[in-house]
């Protein structure tokens, strides 16, 4: 299995998760809660895919259609939707911080290997990271997080800059693309734990 698809299957799960309890927090019904799951967790590797100019992955292969099922079927059995403020509990804001990450890594690699250029790498991580979860927030109509969250959007540029620098100096490898994942989830909890937020002009 290749780090793609490593990144990928962990950022799809840890995405359907938190698409799953921000659904039951909204009050939706079950479709709503599967097309949220499914939205956050696939929605970013969509745009993706497309901007690459590649079919879509979920409609070629089968696992991560498999993979966001199981895991709402999981946190029904595990009720994790009972679980009240949700948003501050350690295990969403981890796995949130996981599927970022995982899916920032995924974006750069996929433009890396389409020959995209700096700017591109940048645009791919970010759109691959924050797509679905953006997509999800305005059909529930919540402000994006990418938006007012604690440098959230700005962890997926920071990985896919990384990520293009090893790729530029030949340094990509399983090893130091771990590296990148374990230390790109750590910022994301310091900056949400430190309360870290970009500068606004809003007085």
């Amino acid at each position: 299995m290749t780090p793609l698809e490593i990144a990928d299957m962990i950022g799809i799960i840890c995405f359907a998760a938190s698409g799953f309890l921000i659904a039951v927090h909204y009050k939706l019904d079950i479709l709503g809660i599967f097309i949220a799951a499914f939205l956050t967790a696939l929605g970013g590797g969509m745009i993706r895919d497309v901007l690459a100019n590649k079919t879509p992955f979920i409609f070629t292969h089968t696992l991560p259609v498999i993979l966001v099922i199981a895991t709402v079927l999981i946190s029904l059995l595990f009720k994790l939707h009972k679980i009240d403020d949700f948003e501050s509990k350690t295990a969403f804001i981890v796995s949130d911080a996981i599927g970022l990450v995982s899916f920032a890594i995924t974006g750069s690699i996929i433009a890396i290997e389409n020959e995209f250029n700096f700017l591109g790498v940048l645009i791919l991580a970010f759109l691959t990271a924050v797509g679905g979860g953006t997509i999800r927030d305005i059909l529930i109509n919540k402000v994006p997080a990418i938006l007012v969250s604690e440098f959230y959007a700005t962890v997926a540029l920071i990985v896919g800059l990384t990520v293009f620098i090893l790729d530029s100096f030949d340094m990509r490898s399983l090893f130091s693309l771990t590296i990148v994942f374990v230390c790109g989830v750590a910022l994301r909890l310091l900056a949400y734990y430190k309360n870290w937020h970009l500068p606004t002009l809003s007085k």
